[in-house]
């Protein structure tokens, strides 16, 4: 399968500036509050209060049993950008454009940079398909937690 195929992407253009934006997606205690999975529970405590390059945070996670994960931020760029992994390789990543005087947000879930146990399992599960549904809850919860939506 080719890498264009391992990538799922959802967007949304969410009334409010780049900035307020990016200030909930740095700040991983934000997390638990726009994921759309149910998977995201809560922080680990151990996590810097902003996300920077490199930066580590560590996440508590349920996918039927709780299990923790540890991601590092691997694309930054302040109020435009910022992506993270984790040890299986895959990246989310979201990408903020100003349209006027809202912001498209895109949402992407790349696994062509996995381990190739990973990418296996991920293409046997249907997970991409799961995944872009979890993205496209997620860009709504993160719109009305920065608008003040429902």
């Amino acid at each position: 399968m080719p890498d264009d195929e391992k990538r799922v992407s959802v967007e949304r253009v969410i009334a409010a500036p780049p900035e307020r934006i990016f200030d909930v997606l740095a700040d991983p205690s934000q997390h638990p509050v726009i994921d759309g999975s149910g998977t995201v529970k809560h922080t680990r405590g151990q996590e810097p209060d902003r996300l920077s390059l490199g930066a580590k945070f560590g996440m508590s996670m349920r996918i039927g049993v709780p299990y923790v994960i540890t991601n590092t931020v691997v694309e930054f760029d302040e109020n435009r950008l910022i992506a993270w992994r984790h040890l299986g390789g895959h990246r989310w990543r979201y990408e903020l454009e100003t349209v006027g005087a809202k912001t498209r947000v895109r949402e992407t879930y790349d696994w062509s940079t996995a381990i190739l146990p990973t990418r296996i399992f991920i293409a046997k599960s249907g997970w991409p398909t799961r995944t872009e549904e979890a993205m496209t809850r997620t860009l709504e919860r993160l719109d009305a937690h920065v608008t003040g939506g429902d």
